[in-house]
Order: C-alpha cells, then structure tokens, then sequence
C-alpha cells in the first residue's frame, strides 16, 4: 500500500472504533470545509489529500468498515477486494469491448462469472452467461429486459407475427402488432428497485402485480398466479424475491414450488426472474440441518430464466457491483446490442467465445468491477464464503432469540414459537417497541448511540426496525453482546 492509502486506512479504522456513524463536529467541520467556487489556483496534489483525510473522511459513516452497521445491506470490503479495487484505479481498464489482443480483462470478466456460478452452484453449461451490473437496480432492468423481449416473442410465435422484437421495434409497435394491452409483472412483496424497473422500461410500475396467498404475503398464490399468466391481454413475467428485503426470507422454500411456478410459466410462455440480490447466497449453505430451512429458500433457482445479484452485500465487495446471470444467452444481445458501431467490433478471438459487455448490458462505459469480485472468490473459495455467511445467519438468530424474549419488544413477523422465528432466519432482523411512543423514534434512539446502526422500516402497517448483517468482520460473541446491550439501553 502506498503512505497515503496507510494513512486513510488508519483514518477509517480510527474512525470505526470510535462509532458507526460520524460526530455532530466531524460532519460540520467537513461541510465548513467545503468550497463554494471552484478556485483559480489548483491546490496541488499534498494540500488536496490533507483536506479529504483530514477534513473529510472523518465524517464518513462506517458503514463498510464496521461490522456493526445493520443498515442498507451493504457488506464490508475483504482484504482481497480492496486489494484488488485499487489496482482497478490505478489501472483504469477499459472493459466495454472484447479485444483478446488488447487486454486480459473481459477473460477475467468472464471467468469471474463462472466461478460466482460455481459458488451458487449454477451448472456452467446454463448459466455462464450474464454480466457484472451497477448493483441490484441495474441487474433487476436487465432481467425485466430480457423478459419483456422473451415473452413478447413468444406470443408473436403464438399469433404468427414477424414483429416480435422491442430492442428491434419498440414496446409500442410490438405491442400495436400483437393486439396486447402491455407487459405485467407478479410478485410478491417485490424490492422497490424491481418496481423502479418496472417504470424504466415502460412495463409501468403499476403493472408490478402482488399475487401474495392471504395467509402469507410473501408466498404465491397459485391459482392467482395461473389466472394472470392465462390472460389474453397482457403477457407475464414473474419475479421471485429470493430474499425480502425488510425480513429476508424467501417467496419459495423448496424446489417443488419452484417447478410448479415453472410448470405454469412454460405453458403459458411467461419469464421467471429471480431478485435474489442478497438471497442467491442461501445456495452457498451446505447441507447442515442447522440451516436447512434458509438453503431450501434457496432451491430450484436453477430452474428458473434470470438471476439478480449484488456483489456490494454478502459478497463483500466494493459498491458498485451486482451481477446478473441469465439462461438463454442470445436474448441479452437481442436487447443490448451496440447497433451500427464497426470500430466496435471484437474481431476474431481463439479463446472462449466472450460476448463483449457493452453488447449485453446496459453502459458502455464501465469499470473493472469484476476484478474484486475474482479476487475475493479466490481468496475465500466456497468453504470461506459459507463460514462467512454461517456466522450472519448465527448473529441474526441469537440477536432474534434475544429480542423475542426481551419484555419491551416484539418480534416479526409474529411467529407460533421462538423456535419457528430462529428457523426462518437468515440474515435479517425485524422488530419494534411494545411502547408505541418509543416505536415512533425506536431507530433513532438506537443509532444515537452510534455503536451500532439500524433502518427504520414498516411492518404491517405499523413503524418497525431491521437490522441487515452482511459484514465479513462478524464475531457471532462480541457482536451480539454490543447489539444487546444497546438495544437494552434503549428500552429503558
């Protein structure tokens, strides 16, 4: 490391030992600090980095360097990745284009994407194909995207029309030839940025469907489900959450509902896209009874047509990175292509046929964010990644044991027994005060304290807190005896 980046590192391991978030003076001094016109005069390389480590990063909050951050479910950055981060500064590849004879990087890219589908254990012959995303909203309007197209095509196939493309024709005119009212999307308790896409590609976030049973919101209801994907009018993408955002857990818990769900999505020609951005994890668990429930919420994503992932939470990688696999490897060029650019052109290549990323993805500028992500894969292995996660899953449950025995809070979603509550865990926590008065303001009160930090939620209608745990750091012991004793602080 160079003395600059020691010193910024000692600067944010100071600053994480004395609170997750910055003090009131931090942050005021660091916006004093801040010009209000660009000057005539450059400041020279010394003064400029004296004024950020000096002013500015001690009001950086410590959301990746502390473990203690419960917040947006953001992991740290391991060793490996920020390692590897740096060299992609300092080298500032180009990676829109397959050039083999110009640079290693999109074979890196590429390879990278096999071993993520290694470590999900996604059979190669069907999944390596995709791209590394800005993170989970990227990657949820790609597998929209390649829906959309799928769906569309297929119900061309069904009405015999040679207009079946929108990345050729547009939504409009597709739609005008097909005689159909627009796209829907069925889910259940979808994340807000599967509905962001929904607006962005002209579904229409209206068009986003809750198909939940009465009895559990998160949980399909099949017949809804098979009276949708019939319609007439408008053809189906359905969109599993393979890890709720507020609870964590799983809109399937077994490969069985997953075959049903792709039963229905066959004979209706519809597209199945997974959000797993933070539960695809799930399929890292081995077969430990322990967590046999959070690995079945994992099961059957192989069957299903594309995958969502976000690099920047459990795999503890540098924001931004997600990733998106998908199983029909043509569709993404259908969509993306880099139309009418010659100079674009790869050429010729011997190795592996590596599509390049400006063609199947959205940006054609982009960073070498895969790099990290091949670097801490390697670092790991899958044995590291599961002990990584194993130890989540362990702080949630004994935070979750604590709360639901603890006289001032409840527990959620309200379970039969403390035993179904700690079963269904994975790496989410979501409660509230018993006092509605102390509800109103529980997570402030709590990220007061700034030794730890949690997100105000709703549950049920009702104000409500969760805590995300997503750190490589985690120590099951020391990090459950902080969140206990805050949270203890706070009811009194």
């Amino acid at each position: 490391m160079s003395d600059h980046f020691q010193d910024l590192w000692k600067v944010a391991q100071r600053s994480w030992e004395s609170g997750v978030l910055p003090s009131a003076e931090d942050l005021a001094r660091a916006r004093a600090s801040l010009p209000t016109t660009l000057p005539e005069t450059g400041a020279g390389l010394e003064a400029v980095q004296k004024h950020i480590m000096g002013d500015i990063v001690p009001a950086f909050n410590g959301g990746s360097l502390s473990p203690n951050y419960y917040g947006f479910i953001t992991g740290g950055v391991t060793p490996a990745a920020l390692f590897a981060d740096n060299v992609v500064s300092a080298y500032d590849q180009n990676v829109q284009v397959h050039l083999p004879n110009h640079s290693i990087v999109t074979d890196v890219e590429y390879r990278a994407l096999g071993l993520l589908a290694d470590l999900f254990r996604l059979p190669r012959e069907d999944w390596h194909n995709g791209t590394f995303t800005t993170g989970a909203t990227g990657s949820n309007i790609l597998g929209l995207a390649c829906g959309r197209e799928f769906v569309l095509q297929k119900a061309a196939e069904r009405k015999g029309s040679p207009i079946s493309s929108v990345g050729e024709h547009g939504l409009f005119e597709v739609l005008h030839a097909l005689g159909l009212s627009g796209v829907q999307v069925l889910s259940t308790l979808p994340h807000s940025s599967l509905v962001k896409a929904a607006g962005v590609l002209g579904i229409g976030r209206a068009n986003v469907r809750d198909i939940s049973r009465a009895d559990d919101p998160l949980k399909f209801d099949l017949e809804i489900l098979e009276k949708e994907l019939a319609r007439q009018d408008k053809v189906s993408i359905v969109a599993i959450s393979s890890g709720e955002v507020n609870t964590g857990r799983f809109a399937t818990s077994g490969l069985e509902q997953i075959q049903q769900i792709r039963s229905l999505c066959d004979k209706y020609g519809a597209w199945i896209h997974a959000d797993g951005a933070f539960g695809v994890f799930a399929r890292v668990l081995d077969d430990s009874p322990e967590f046999a429930t959070v690995k079945n919420g994992g099961a059957g994503l192989e069957l299903v047509d594309s995958i969502t992932g976000d690099g920047h939470k459990l795999l503890n990688v540098p924001y931004d990175c997600g990733f998106f696999f998908v199983r029909h490897p043509d569709l993404p060029f259908n969509v993306f292509q880099n139309a009418n650019a010659a100079y674009l052109n790869a050429g010729p290549s011997s190795g592996p046929s590596i599509p390049s990323p400006l063609n199947i993805g959205l940006e054609n500028s982009r960073r070498f964010r895969a790099l990290p992500v091949y670097a801490s894969l390697l670092f790991y292995g899958r044995d590291g990644y599961r002990q990584m996660l194993e130890r989540q899953i362990r702080l949630a449950r004994a935070v979750y044991k604590w709360i639901y025995d603890h006289p001032a809070y409840t527990a959620l979603p309200v379970a039969s027994s403390k035993a179904e509550l700690v079963d269904q865990t994975f790496m989410s926590i979501l409660f509230r005060a018993k006092d509605d008065g102390l509800n109103g303001e529980l997570s402030s009160k709590i990220n007061a304290t700034s030794q730890i930090f949690v997100s105000g939620s709703s549950w049920a209608g009702a104000p409500a807190t969760r805590m995300a745990i997503s750190n490589w750091r985690v120590d099951v012991d020391r990090d459950l005896a902080i969140v206990t004793k805050v949270l203890d602080r706070v009811a009194q």
